[in-house]
């Protein structure tokens, strides 16, 4: 019997990544907002376009596209390499910036390989990274750049014993039951970045219906399904998983899926509602909203990288971050003061 060819056959790498898009191009922005940009600054364009003798260049050249191009790209790398005063051997010539990160990471990044990026990173390095097996590790920010000093260290480092090697990074131990035949519990890098992932989309996700509401905060949260039933509302601020409102606001509505569709079999005037209501929806398509990957990367800063939730700070005190807090030397770890913001 023939296999069922509606079946991708992916690679359990491959089925494993998440369901996210790295970039949105603008045409397909264009296609959803249904009109074109005025300028696509985002695109990296030049928007004087090309140059006379670009142009003439290229009509000079037109007629001979139908042949297949040199495929090592002799005199393009040799012209390049010239005007840098470099060795050809040293000129790759790529399908772009994404094309050429993925063939940088297919040759130096194996499964399990950590590689050290920045949150201000290109996307598409980390979707590579990722799609070849790869382990990311960000470096936060610090005043507006990068903070090499965040990278979290060694016991001697960090200033207590419960930080343990594990690889090419380390783990907190919060328990450690080994002695007595009990589990032996850490918090790894992985587990971090696990929280940051999924609390930064959340919180991108109703930023982004704030967005289309016109408004900068909210005066309610309600939780739906099992997972907010069970949540804590106070550690849901901390870790700015949902946008910063009193924590009396935050309430949990429950199993909504389930009451609701109890609600629908019982009740032809609620099936006649909702009916109506579905209609009046509007629908936010986070994979390609163009603030989407604004607010994520944003919200993975604890509580958040701009947003000043201060409500949560008048009635919370939250810790300041302090890595490395014994290192010293360049990169060893001083505590660096965050700039106050307005």
């Amino acid at each position: 019997m023939l296999p069922d060819m509606t079946d991708p056959r992916l690679t359990p790498l491959a089925a494993a990544l998440p369901d996210v898009v790295p970039f949105v191009g603008p045409e397909t922005q264009e296609r959803r907002r249904g009109r074109a940009f005025r300028a696509r600054l985002g695109a990296n364009e030049n928007v004087f376009g090309p140059s006379p003798r670009v142009l003439e260049a290229i009509r000079e050249a037109a007629p001979d596209v139908w042949m297949y191009g040199d495929p090592e790209a002799h005199e393009l790398r040799q012209a390049i390499a010239a005007h840098h005063g470099v060795d050809p051997k040293h000129v790759r010539v790529g399908e772009g910036i994404d094309g050429l990160l993925g063939l940088l990471v297919r040759l130096t990044v194996g499964p399990g390989d950590w590689v050290v990026t920045s949150e201000g990173g290109y996307p598409t390095f980390d979707f590579h990274v990722e799609g070849f097996g790869g382990r990311i590790e960000r470096v936060p920010y610090a005043d507006d750049r990068v903070d090499a000093r965040g990278l979290i260290g060694s016991a001697e480092q960090t200033g207590t014993n419960r930080m343990i090697a594990e690889g090419r990074t380390h783990a907190y131990l919060i328990h450690d039951g080994a002695e007595a035949g009990g589990p032996r519990i850490t918090v790894t890098q992985g587990d971090i970045r696990a929280i940051q992932l999924a609390k930064s989309a959340l919180y991108a996700g109703a930023r982004l219906l704030m967005d289309e509401r016109g408004v900068e905060a909210v005066d309610r949260v309600v939780l739906a399904g099992a997972f907010g039933a069970h949540i804590s509302p106070k550690h849901a601020l901390v870790l700015g998983m949902i946008p910063d409102v009193p924590v009396e606001r935050v309430t949990s509505a429950g199993n909504a899926a389930g009451t609701g569709a109890r609600i629908a079999l019982c009740s032809r005037a609620a099936r006649r509602e909702v009916e109506v209501l579905v209609r009046e929806i509007t629908k936010v398509e986070t994979a390609i909203e163009p603030r989407f990957q604004e607010h994520f990367v944003a919200a993975n800063a604890i509580p958040h990288a701009t947003a000043p939730f201060a409500g949560l700070r008048a009635t919370q005190p939250l810790p300041e971050p302090s890595f490395n807090a014994n290192g010293g030397g360049e990169g060893g770890g001083g505590r660096r003061r965050r700039r106050a913001r307005d």
